[in-house]
């Protein structure tokens, strides 16, 4: 992995670098002082430049399948839509305001693209363990068992049997999250609608504030979830 793409180690490097960088000032002649204050602010320079690296995922829908890729899509235009809403209100308290709520909402973003990731890796692995061909396998055990019932058949069939079981419930889990994706995004639709409101003062601020963490919460719940799947 490349400093570019760890925001930690270029975090890091960047630290240690500023630390010579002072040692070096102090061997110019430099006063202590100001060498020390030079290591201080490239300190926390950064950290800040670890965190707004770290802060801001990749996100690319062409690297998930459908449905994945329309939801995160979707996540994305109404992100634009709704930017596009902050700046263009009127200079003030509200718009600092909404501003805020703007960026809570990038959140649910980040967590969609979590989501469907997370989703798209487990439609994969119900692709390669492949069920048309356990239920193939399954059928034709079954029939050699009916002809020649021994343990050994009897063993392979109930593997086969627990891999298929795998796959529905892979399948069945999948879908779910699907569903509950599906309703956040036309939540997500309703909120944009709602911030142009609000940014002329003719909505609830508060409720929409409220709203807005409901949605982020409840996909941050659902990331929680989905990440658990297959993993116990």
């Amino acid at each position: 992995m490349s400093i570019d793409q760890d925001p930690e180690v270029l975090s890091r490097t960047i630290l240690i670098g500023t630390v010579f960088a002072g040692i070096a000032l102090l061997l110019l002649g430099v006063p202590w002082p100001i060498a020390l204050l030079a290591g201080v602010g490239g300190f926390f320079v950064s950290r800040l430049t670890g965190r707004k690296i770290s802060a801001a995922p990749a996100i690319d829908p062409f690297a998930v399948g459908e449905p994945w890729r329309q939801f995160v899509q979707g996540a994305q235009r109404a992100g634009q839509r709704l930017h596009t809403t902050v700046a263009a209100a009127a200079d003030g308290p509200l718009k600092e305001r909404l501003s805020t709520i703007v960026d809570r909402l990038d959140d649910g973003l980040a967590e969609t693209w979590a989501i469907a990731r997370r989703g798209d890796q487990i439609d994969e692995t119900v692709r390669r363990l492949d069920p048309t061909t356990l239920r193939s396998k399954q059928a034709t055990l079954e029939e050699r068992l009916a002809a020649t019932p021994s343990d050994d058949i009897q063993s392979a069939l109930a593997s086969v049997r627990s891999q298929i079981d795998a796959t529905e419930r892979l399948k069945a889990e999948s879908s779910r999250t699907a569903d509950r994706l599906r309703l956040t995004q036309t939540r997500l639709d309703e909120l944009v609608t709602r911030a142009a409101e609000v940014a002329i003062g003719a909505g609830d601020t508060d409720a929409y504030e409220h709203d807005v963490d409901d949605l982020v919460i409840e996909l941050e719940a659902l990331r929680q979830a989905v990440e658990e799947i297959n993993r116990t």
